[in-house]
């Protein structure tokens, strides 16, 4: 059975439920944070949390390749975080602050969740968007092409997770999630270890075997860059 006809609630499929429910409060926390700001930023953390429930709701079979795969996003997004912060070797100069909750060594835990979500949402988006023109083009040659889809999740699932960044960050300094130092100005090596972190990950989520065709993945990556492209406008 395909995700999408997987049942959820009133006939809907899970799908269907989890898109409606990220699309709903991320359509209440761009309209809250004009009027109460500070309220609906220090809810950050927890609209995240409810985008990663949402997405174990709908990601199907969830085996042991999967949990290693949200293991070492979580726990390697929490290290590279907590080495930057405290060195400056990766990303450059920076620092959180206390808008996105419970901190370890002055990173917020709920960023090792947002490391999962990113390049979970990036690989399954390039996987469902070019799974079908390598298949095809494999049927053409009648050969298959697997170091094809390997280059296609990894180089396009990075840079799709660059241009994420990219759309984010200056979102982000203005909310009080992160500062960085000096003039605040964010610097071109934040995107090259995004780029080369985003490659590691995303190799590890194509060896893995497990279920990658989570519509709601797609869903969620188009809401939230529609979410910082709006704040950043607005």
């Amino acid at each position: 059975m395909d995700t999408n006809q997987e049942k959820g609630v009133l006939g809907f499929s899970k799908v269907q439920v989890a898109t409606a429910v990220a699309l709903l409060f991320h359509i209440i926390g761009l309209v809250g944070i004009f009027f109460n700001k500070n309220f609906f930023i220090q809810a950050s953390s927890l609209n995240l949390l409810l985008m990663f429930l949402l997405i174990m709701y709908t990601h199907k079979d969830k085996n042991r390749s999967f949990f290693i795969f949200l293991s070492l996003a979580v726990v390697i997004g929490i290290v590279v975080e907590i080495i930057g912060t405290r060195t400056g070797l990766l990303f450059g100069n920076y620092e959180y602050g206390t808008a996105l909750g419970v901190s370890i060594l002055k990173v917020p835990l709920i960023i090792g969740i947002n490391w999962f979500i990113v390049i979970y949402c990036c690989g399954v988006s390039i996987h469902i968007i070019l799974n079908k023109v390598v298949d095809k083009l494999t049927e053409i040659t009648e050969k298959k092409k697997p170091i094809i889809k390997l280059l296609s999740v990894v180089i396009d699932g990075a840079t799709l997770a660059v241009f994420f960044d990219w759309l984010m960050e200056p979102v982000a300094i203005k909310l009080g999630y992160w500062k960085w130092a000096g003039s605040g100005g964010i610097p071109f090596y934040n995107y090259v270890c995004w780029f080369g972190l985003s490659v590691l990950l995303l190799f590890v989520f194509h060896k893995l075997e497990f279920e990658k065709k989570n519509k709601f993945a797609l869903h969620l990556l188009m809401i939230q860059v529609m979410f910082f492209l709006l704040l950043r406008i607005l």
